[in-house]
């Protein structure tokens, strides 16, 4: 997409926009970027990214580099000046539209959303919450100086005490669970978005190269009959097909056509994944191929399986058996599918570091099998090679903010969300199974009609 393509896409679209190099350089923007900053767009042209933001260009060019990289959208954080000397946080994402190649810098499309509105609404949340916990603070009190005047009176209170603090529990896991399904539901709309956007231009693309190669092909057999009855052609014509080397171009042509319909056929495959995945703001039942949903899920994760410089590979082994459609809530298990398969890859990244070989002998993998158990049930497991997981952890493993891993990193209701759609949305079973040492599995039941 040249700038031009971009600006006359972003002038229809409210969403803050900007299309920059892989050097931070600003190529064009659309007018909700120049409104934030308090300019206009013509200020804007040219100048590079780290010249209106607070952070370091040092940071900035590493944010560039991870987009420029990624074959997903990277989420960010870039703080904006304002013209009025004001600063402005926003919430970056950035998808590469051009990879970097030695022809050409990378083209970088940015979005920006202003989260102070969602941030004081969580604020607003989080007083109410505190104020519901010195609630109860205060009927602990009132309890302990009632303790001694009516024993009757001290039950009811801490009956009471016990009841808020259950609904204290419930609202804090409630609230959590809304982010997440917010997060969720957005990344459905997202990803459904884009793959209606990129199928489109694709699709035409697809369409048009058979007959672009046939027109060819004619143009070809055009110059040959033209080559066979004039052996002789004029100087001026003998150097242009020097110049233009035509015996290479005739062979390489049909190569180019044949690499661009393998691209396109490629892309269909990866819109037809994320159209799958998009499911997950799906409320209602319906009956569905649960492959297709572990495929989507995998397209979505496969930056995470390929290697790094800090980790080898990540195979997956598919052992699909013939599996009747599921009638299911399909959005809600592939969030499930999503959790576990993270996990599994967390997993095996620490065994990574753990061992200190960077995967060179542990040939890390992900087994995911599936099989009928009888006409009502199906099973799925996902099995993975990393260090496993202790009894004592095990045992915790699907309570409600209980994680492993470090601040930040998690919210310990990956797991518990999971267990809640397995056991309580699908009437099916979620269990875990490792061996120290010897990896982790995790073992889906779920019928094949949950109504």
């Amino acid at each position: 997409m040249t700038p031009e393509q971009f600006l006359e896409l972003a002038r229809v679209l409210p969403e803050p926009l900007l299309l920059v190099s892989g050097e931070g350089q600003l190529l064009t923007t659309n007018q909700p970027v120049a409104d934030m900053l308090g300019l206009r767009r013509q200020e804007l042209r040219g100048r590079m990214l780290f010249e209106l933001v607070t952070e370091s260009a040092n940071d900035v060019v590493k944010y560039l580099q991870a987009c420029s990289s990624s074959r997903a959208m990277v989420i960010g954080s870039l703080t904006l000046r304002k013209n009025d000397g004001q600063t402005l946080i926003c919430r970056s994402q950035g998808a590469v539209i051009q990879p970097w190649s030695p022809e050409s810098s990378a083209l970088i499309l940015l979005r920006l959303e202003n989260r102070t509105l969602a941030t004081s609404n969580f604020v607003l949340l989080n007083e109410k919450i505190d104020q519901l916990a010195k609630e109860v603070q205060r009927r602990k009190q009132a309890e302990e100086a009632l303790k001694k005047a009516n024993q009757e009176l001290e039950i009811r209170v801490k009956e009471r005490t016990t009841a808020l603090q259950e609904t204290l529990l419930e609202l804090q896991l409630t609230q959590t669970q809304l982010i997440l399904a917010e997060k969720m539901s957005s990344l459905g709309q997202m990803v459904a978005g884009i793959a209606h956007e990129i199928n489109n231009p694709v699709s035409f693309i697809h369409g048009n190269l058979h007959h672009a190669h046939q027109y060819t092909q004619d143009l070809l057999k055009l110059v040959q009959i033209y080559q066979q009855l004039c052996p002789n052609p004029p100087p001026e014509i003998q150097e242009q097909v020097e110049e233009i080397d035509l015996e290479f171009l005739i062979q390489d042509i049909a190569k180019l056509f044949q690499s661009m319909k393998v691209g396109t056929e490629r892309i269909q495959e990866i819109v037809k994944s994320l159209r799958n995945f998009s499911r997950l703001d799906e409320a209602e039942l319906k009956q569905v191929n649960i492959h297709e949903g572990i495929d989507s899920t995998l397209m979505i994760l496969e930056h995470r399986l390929q290697a790094t410089h800090e980790y080898s590979e990540i195979k997956i082994i598919k052992k699909y058996s013939q599996l009747p459609n599921v009638t299911c809530y399909p959005g809600q298990l592939n969030q499930v599918f999503m959790n576990i398969l993270a996990n599994a890859i967390d997993a095996l990244e620490a065994s990574a570091i753990n061992d200190n070989q960077k995967f060179t002998k542990n040939n890390p993998q992900i087994q995911i099998q599936t099989e009928v158990i009888d006409e009502k049930w199906i099973v799925v497991s996902i099995a993975d090679n990393g260090l496993g997981i202790n009894e004592q952890v095990r045992s915790k493993l699907f309570d409600p903010f209980f994680t492993t891993k470090a601040v930040g990193k998690g919210t310990g209701l990956g797991l518990y969300i999971s267990y809640q759609i397995i056991v309580e949305k699908h009437n099916g079973q979620l269990n875990c199974f490792s061996v120290p040492g010897k990896g982790a599995e995790f073992v889906i039941k779920i019928p094949v009609s949950s109504i």
